[in-house]
């Protein structure tokens, strides 16, 4: 990874207003790879086991694959997508023993010690690209609501508040394959920051607040003002939250 700058991070997690938990997040650093990092986040659905197992599974394969994984000669985009793959086919197989169908999304990013970071996800929990408090980019949600504003027949606002949100057209555990987006950061620079989050996160938020609250404050103040923000406009109807943010911050 380049020199000039350092990496700040944290990760965050809340129950809402759910009765339990089944969205998961890790941030792994590689055990022979100091600069090398993996964060990943799934939104479990399916019941209380149904969305838990899947979330579970869902990180284990994460661990389990970026332990096998050397910067210096694999690939970083075919790691993501054999987690992605991998993780689908583990949830489908623990459908026999769940209580419901289990399901869950997947939002991903690897950063390599060149400077790279690779993303994928599928669903609609979503990662962010910032860059000196504005919002560069993010990924574009497997929803229903996502066709319609990509149609041009919803804004982004009403979108929110359509009574068919929540409705997926792809994630891992279905019957079809999972999609799989794949995007690349060619060169992190200071000033910059990454964010995963689960849609009981991003909801909430315009890009501009999402990218100004990173900005100005650590990774770890960042997620506890996001979750506590989240839940009060939530209004006592809040979703599973989680996230996780990556900054870089320059050497002073």
């Amino acid at each position: 990874m380049s020199k000039g700058y350092r990496i700040q991070a944290s990760t965050g997690i809340h129950r809402g207003d759910r009765d339990y938990q089944q969205d998961q997040v890790c941030l792994l650093n590689h055990t022979r790879h100091s600069s090398c990092m993996l964060a990943v986040l799934a939104d479990g659905m399916g019941g209380r086991s149904g969305g838990r197992k899947a979330s579970d599974q869902v990180m284990l394969t994460a661990r389990q694959l970026f332990e096998r994984y050397d910067p210096d000669t694999d690939d970083a985009s075919a790691l993501l997508r054999q987690i992605v793959e991998e993780s689908h086919l583990v949830i489908k197989l623990t459908a026999v023993s769940a209580e419901q169908e289990p399901h869950s999304t997947i939002a991903a990013f690897l950063i390599d010690p060149d400077g790279e970071s690779h993303w994928v996800h599928a669903g609609d929990s979503r990662v962010y690209h910032f860059r000196n408090g504005r919002m560069v980019f993010r990924t574009m949600d497997h929803s229903y609501v996502q066709t319609l504003v990509n149609q041009g027949e919803l804004s982004e606002q009403e979108a929110l508040d359509h009574p068919h949100a929540n409705i997926l057209m792809g994630c891992l555990g279905t019957e079809n394959d999972p999609p799989v987006d794949l995007h690349v950061v060619p060169q992190l620079t200071p000033g910059d920051a990454l964010m995963a989050c689960s849609d009981g996160v991003w909801h909430y938020f315009t890009p501009e607040e999402l990218a100004s609250t990173i900005a100005m404050l650590s990774p770890r103040e960042a997620c506890e003002f996001l979750i506590q923000k989240a839940r009060t406009r939530a209004k006592g109807a809040g979703d599973n939250l989680s996230i996780v943010i990556v900054k870089l911050e320059p050497l002073s």
